[in-house]
């Protein structure tokens, strides 16, 4: 601890004094905003609302849905071999979609504040043989836990965006401190391989992103048999993980369209479906007909937007579009994951801000499997377009299929990367 940065010393130092007083305080306010599980609150505070399986424990982080989906593959093949796993997430959604995904194998809580006191007693419980993060997760009471107790750490799908890294850059060795507690970070890409290396991790390898790897999301036949026959011959827009900022510009986008495309139907997926009350309002100031999948399974013929608030039914919704725009990306969030509507075949549209997938969108792009929008014009014209040339429809699905068929095998990688922990443990079983 002495030897660690002054910054990193105060940062701990002042969450084992004022932590739990600074915690209750942030949950209660979570919970209030709906963002916090209630029943469950104590989790967040390290007390285990499950008992530890007996036998080797890994555990595996996820932050939210995009990690949790894209890490899944990678936590089935842990129980295959016959380890208990424990599953961390820190957002509602991606627990709602972990209690349907997880195998029985798996165990799920929610990731403790990084307070010593909440760290210390988590570990206390569940006492991890070993620890895999996955992306960007960085937690320094977490790492430093871990390293103390001689639990092997690992960053799987480990990502350093160039905001990040500039960022961490400025703060001189605190980063470095916090990532010399890493045993192994396997990046997504060369470039993230060598931020991370610059920022001091001190074993980095590039294994590819794990999100190419990871299946199509479902969707159960009797109820995509029963969308399709409700939405019948209409073309539909899908507009998929939406931010604030974004729904407003995809109904002015329907409402022109809609001009002489009659029938259209526009599908939001909101990435937060807890914001369906604000696609309503800003719905009624346009004039368009509005009904939501958690009132009305399916959408009717005077529905102008059909907006899914529920969780885990993209996969659904993605099979019946014929253009696709995927969110987060017309605002300053990053974007989302392009790779499933990739898989599926629909052709995709984005915004200009993708660095959180600066490299999946480049070689979407370049491919033209995926096209870049920039204002409401160039999108109007691009949804509109699409929808009306089925031939260039199936030229973006081939070409966004070839390259995620080029980018695969990061969980192959992965899972030989991490072999000799999992050998270590293996043994340690006999």
């Amino acid at each position: 601890m002495a030897n660690r940065p002054l910054l990193l010393r105060l940062y701990t130092g002042a969450l084992g004094l004022c932590g739990p007083l600074l915690a209750g305080g942030l949950l209660r306010w979570r919970a209030r905003r709906g963002k916090e599980m209630v029943t469950r609150m104590g989790e967040r505070r390290g007390r285990a609302s499950r008992m530890r399986p007996e036998g080797i424990l890994i555990w595996v982080h996820a932050a939210s849905v995009g990690e949790f989906v894209s890490v899944l593959p990678l936590i089935e093949a842990l129980a295959d071999r016959g380890f208990n796993v424990l599953t961390t997430t820190g957002t509602l959604t991606s627990a709602r979609l972990a209690a349907v995904r997880l195998p029985p194998e798996a165990v799920h809580q929610f990731l403790p504040l990084d307070v010593p006191l909440y760290v210390r007693r988590f570990f206390n419980h569940w006492q991890p043989n070993l620890a895999i993060f996955t992306e960007s997760e960085i937690w320094p009471n977490l790492f430093a836990e871990a390293e103390a107790r001689g639990v092997p750490t690992v960053i799987a799908n480990a990502r350093m965006s160039p905001r990040s890294y500039a960022r961490w850059s400025r703060l001189g060795g605190v980063i470095g401190a916090v990532l010399k507690d890493i045993d192994l970070c396997l990046a997504q890409s060369d470039t993230d391989s060598r931020r991370l290396a610059a920022l001091g991790a001190p074993r980095v390898e590039t294994a590819g992103n794990l999100k190419f790897d990871v299946p199509a999301p479902p969707a159960p036949p009797d109820l995509l048999s029963r969308l399709e026959s409700a939405v019948f011959d209409r073309p539909v827009f899908l507009a998929a993980s939406t931010h604030p900022g974004e729904d407003e510009i995809i109904m002015r986008v329907h409402a022109r369209i809609r001009q002489k495309m009659r029938n259209l139907l526009t599908v939001i997926v909101p990435r937060h479906p807890e914001r369906a009350p604000e696609i309503l309002e800003a719905a009624d100031e346009l004039g368009l007909d509005i009904s939501f999948r958690s009132r009305e399974p399916y959408p009717d013929w005077n529905n102008d937007i059909f907006v899914v608030d529920t969780i885990g039914e993209l996969g659904l919704f993605y099979r019946i579009a014929h253009v696709a725009f995927v969110g987060g990306s017309l605002v300053q969030h990053g974007g989302q994951n392009p790779i499933e509507p990739a898989k599926i075949g629909v052709p995709i549209l984005h915004g200009p801000h993708v660095s959180n997938f600066a490299e999946v969108y480049a070689a979407l792009d370049d491919a033209q499997g995926a096209l870049e929008i920039t204002d409401n014009e160039t999108f109007t014209i691009a949804v509109s377009g699409l929808l009306n040339d089925k031939a260039t429809r199936a030229l973006m699905r081939r070409a966004a299929h070839e390259v995620v068929e080029r980018n695969s095998g990061a969980l192959e990688r992965t899972l030989a990367a991490i072999e000799p922990y999992l050998m270590q443990l293996s043994l340690t079983r006999l």
